[in-house]
């Protein structure tokens, strides 16, 4: 018989099994024998295929193109170096190619290395204790213990089962979710067997224990080999951007190159000439670099991300946060500690502290239900492993009752968002006892007796205005409320009728102190004009509390839209309410987080939210932003989610944005400083065909520039720390542009015509010194020409120097910033001023990039036309500084 069609103790039989696990010596054989559960996902795109569609994107394209013009050209009148011109771009596409898949390749890798520090954890039964193992260490005849959220790790056989529904969607393709139990199944296929879990499901609600008897690539999932995630990605702002900016200016230089090259025939130019000058205006105006240094930048940032607590799982995800206006926010955990401890409880119609209690009838009542009704699970070391505010009511418990009772559970109505309570069914010496917990507008209306010094009372509209009351008192305190029942259950009563004729105990008020640091990172979102709402299930004075504690609210009337208000809200009222300076959301359901995402990215908003549980996954989807809790979240809303916080910290998403806004910034600071240097690039070319002098730069040399020294000096602009005043401004709009009207005009209109000056001014002072005259020809290895185009290579190499500093920031001075906070502009600094002195002068330097050695004076001339740019900045900053800072 199949494993589905046995019952619960034969089906463990059959493994060689026991209800209290294998031991640790019969597991280790196991593991060997079956080895580790893993899955094999579905193969991705060979690495050889990655690496060569770093050579077919746009910018690529366009340079293949330049390189075949220059290849023909040679064919068709050889002599012209052509052939050189060439062979040199196709150099340039291969170092740009290698460099972007080794970059990609390295983020890769980094983040790989950075989901290890969430490894997937299972609850398994060793020997009769309960063991947190990882779930590659699975192995057949292992009991696993389950709840709610929990993502299934191997294929199992249910043994005990409450409230049970699982989401098969990912195996069976089902995608509504199936309610299961630990019953033998008449059903012929194990897929749609009522007593199987599957492994890559995920249980939705209820809690179970169930013996695994297949792992790894023996289960159906394995067999398969299908992926959960198989739908595409949809792209970042910042993939979208670059993309804009890629054809953009891919279109522009080509363009360029067109419309110069019919001018050149216009004027006269031979075709040769005209074709050299076209390829020039093309190489100089695609920046090669951009797109390594884009992923170069991301990658850096989500280990400085990982290093403040914020797991980043999908790249682009980065600067998406930096973009975020609005972070939506659960309290417990997030806000606040998540070390719960009883502190006032509400008993016989009396507040009462928490150690305080009396041993009477009502108080051993109240924490007998407090001790049974949870889904807390006992480890080896007699830790209790779940919910931190179920662990302080047994705690609480277990000190009002030293002798406490062990009754076991035969059943449960699960917790859920709309339910908002537990009821668990245990047997007692006496008789079957029901045990319900909850929030108090769920559980009081289920009452119809009171627990009052010992006698039971009926639970008059007096008696139920006194709860009503006391618990405004606790929630008004800032404490989360708890109401506690229970009544005697007869042997064969209908589950469907058990929660029903109960009797009310108590409330219980559990403190959960905010964290120290989340008050000053809710004042930082406010500098940074970040809207930050919570959004809870608690009760509404409670969530008020706390949020005036740590400064969220600060106004006398904030809006407060509890759940039902909340369902009952249309789309377009929910979004006007969202337009309230101060809103909080309590008793509100995880589903229902959807709705305030919907509507807040309606209103054009990026938003932000984070989640733990199963029913937050929508939400963490459909936001710009899901951030799941690394600590307390479960494995369904951990792969819903772009970042995972390891702290389950408010602070950690404040410090994820602030270096998410560093990308963006870091990114702008590299395209300056790139698109500056295509001026002087360009400006050689308009003179030659303009004025008919000597072309003072060659294509080559224009290589030289854009992927030789300027690469690294770029690359540690985009490596950039977060600017101290960074969350200090609005977030940026969510259609303002990365290539903006300011960028182009300082880098094309400021900085790039100050570089031209200085490089053409060189050219010129090199012929002029040794009697040049207008007019004169020179040929392309005369040592005159040459010693004039290198003048003109170092001059642009001289100013990119200057201008790396002064790219650092665009209103900042360069002495404010400093000028050795980065080691990677240092060094790419250092390694600039060494390739440019080893093209200057070596023999193969010059032989390869048609150079020649200059001198001393040249230097000298060249280094004052740096250090007036640096000066014009330095004036140019202060007008923008005080531009910024007058009203």
């Amino acid at each position: 018989m199949k494993i589905h069609h046995l019952t619960v103790e034969d089906a463990i039989r059959s493994l060689n099994s026991r209800p209290e696990g294998l031991s640790t010596r019969e597991a280790a054989r196991r593991h060997t024998e079956f080895g580790p559960n893993r899955v094999e996902h579905v193969r991705r795109e060979p690495l050889a295929l990655r690496f060569l569609k770093e050579f077919t994107h746009f910018f690529a394209l366009i340079l293949w193109l330049a390189a075949a013009l220059a290849f023909v050209a040679e064919r068709l009148q050889a002599g012209q170096g052509m052939a050189m011109l060439g062979w040199a771009i196709l150099g340039v596409i291969l170092i740009n190619g290698v460099f972007s898949f080794w970059q990609e390749y390295r983020a890769e890798q980094a983040l790989a290395a950075l989901e290890n520090l969430l490894p997937h954890q299972v609850k398994v039964m060793r020997g009769g204790t309960v063991k947190e193992l990882p779930s590659a260490e699975l192995v057949p005849g292992d009991i696993l213990i389950l709840q709610e959220g929990d993502n299934i790790p191997a294929d199992c056989r249910l043994t005990e089962a409450f409230g049970v529904r699982v989401n098969n969607a990912t195996v069976t393709g089902e995608s509504l979710p199936k309610a299961r139990d630990a019953h033998p199944s008449a059903a012929d296929d194990l897929l749609y067997a009522k007593n199987i879990l599957l492994a890559g499901t995920s249980l939705v609600s209820g809690e179970a224990r169930a013996v695994v008897f297949a792992t790894g690539m023996h289960t159906e999932f394995g067999k398969i080999a299908h992926l959960t995630q198989t739908a595409g990605e949809a792209l970042s702002p910042l993939q979208r951007e670059i993309a804009r900016l890629s054809r953009l200016v891919a279109a522009l230089a080509t363009l360029l190159g067109v419309v110069f090259f019919v001018a050149g025939q216009f004027i006269g130019l031979t075709f040769w000439e005209s074709l050299i000058f076209a390829i020039g205006i093309i190489v100089a105006n695609v920046p090669e670099g951009l797109l390594p240094t884009v992923t170069l930048a991301l990658a850096m940032a989500t280990q400085r991300m990982a290093k403040r607590n914020a797991l980043v799982r999908h790249l682009p995800a980065v600067e998406t946060l930096g973009s975020a206006t609005v972070i939506c926010t659960d309290k417990t955990g997030t806000l606040t500690q998540n070390r719960m401890a009883v502190k006032e409880v509400f008993l016989a119609g009396r507040f009462s502290n928490a150690g305080e209690l009396a041993p009477d009838e009502s108080s051993r009542a109240f924490c007998e239900t407090a001790l049974l009704c949870h889904n807390l699970q006992i480890t080896e070391n007699s830790e209790l492993l779940g919910d931190p505010m179920e662990i302080a009511l047994v705690r609480m418990a277990r000190q009002m009752l030293p002798a406490s009772p062990v009754y076991p559970k035969v059943d449960e109505v699960p917790f859920d968002t709309d339910r908002k309570r537990l009821s668990t069914l245990n047997q007692t010496p006496g008789g079957r006892v029901l045990h319900t917990k909850g929030a108090l507008e769920t559980v009081l209306p289920l009452c119809t007796q009171v627990r009052i010094d010992g006698e039971t009372l009926t639970l008059d509209a007096e008696l139920r205005a006194r709860f009503i009351a006391a618990q405004e008192t606790l929630a008004g305190k800032g404490l989360r409320v708890l109401a506690f029942a229970s009544r005697a259950v007869a042997e064969h009563e209908a589950k469907g009728s058990l929660e029903s004729g109960l009797i009310l105990l108590g409330l219980a008020g559990l403190e959960d102190p905010p964290r120290p640091e989340v008050a000053d990172a809710i004042r930082k979102c406010f500098d940074a004009g970040i809207r930050v709402i919570m959004v809870t299930g608690d009760h509404p004075h409670t969530a008020l509390a706390i949020a005036r504690e740590i400064g969220l609210i600060r106004s006398d009337t904030p809006v407060v839209i509890n759940g039902e208000e909340l369902r009952r809200m249309s789309g377009i009222q929910l979004q006007l309410a969202l337009g309230a300076p101060e809103i909080i959301f309590a008793r509100v359901g995880a589903d229902q987080k959807l709705h305030i995402v919907t509507a807040l990215k309606r209103k054009g908003e990026i938003v932000a939210v984070t989640g733990d549980g199963v029913n937050d996954a929508p939400a963490l989807k459909h936001a710009d932003i899901g951030i799941a809790m690394g600590i307390s979240g479960t494995d369904v809303a951990r792969e819903s989610a772009d970042i995972v916080l390891l702290d389950d910290n408010f602070a950690s998403i404040v410090a994820a944005v602030e270096e998410g806004r560093a990308v963006y910034e870091n990114i702008r600071k590299f395209l300056t400083y790139i698109l500056t240097s295509n001026i002087p690039e360009i400006v050689p070319y308009l003179a030659f065909v303009l004025f008919k002098i000597p072309l003072p730069l060659t294509i080559i040399q224009i290589l030289a520039v854009d992927l030789g020294t300027d690469m690294l000096p770029a690359l540690g602009l985009g490596t950039e720390k977060p600017h101290p005043g960074m969350m200090q401004r609005p977030p940026r709009a969510r259609h303002e542009r990365l290539l903006n009207w300011p960028l182009v005009v300082r880098a094309y209109l400021f900085l790039g015509v100050v570089e031209a000056a200085a490089a053409m001014a060189a050219f010129f002072y090199v012929l002029h010194t040794t009697g040049w005259y207008y007019g004169q020809p020179l040929a392309s290895a005369d040592p005159l020409y040459l010693q004039a185009t290198t003048a003109t290579l170092s001059a642009i190499i001289v100013m990119q120097v200057m201008n790396v500093f002064l790219c650092r920031s665009g209103t900042e001075s360069v002495f404010t910033a400093g000028l050795l906070g980065n080691r990677l502009i240092l060094w790419g600094v250092a390694t600039e001023i060494a390739l440019i002195l080893l093209i200057d002068y070596t023999p193969w330097g010059n032989l390869l990039f048609g150079t020649a050695p200059i001198g001393l004076n040249v230097w000298l001339f060249v280094i004052p036309f740096a250090f007036a740019m640096l000066a014009l900045e330095e004036v140019r900053k202060w007008l923008a500084r005080k531009t910024i800072l007058e009203p």
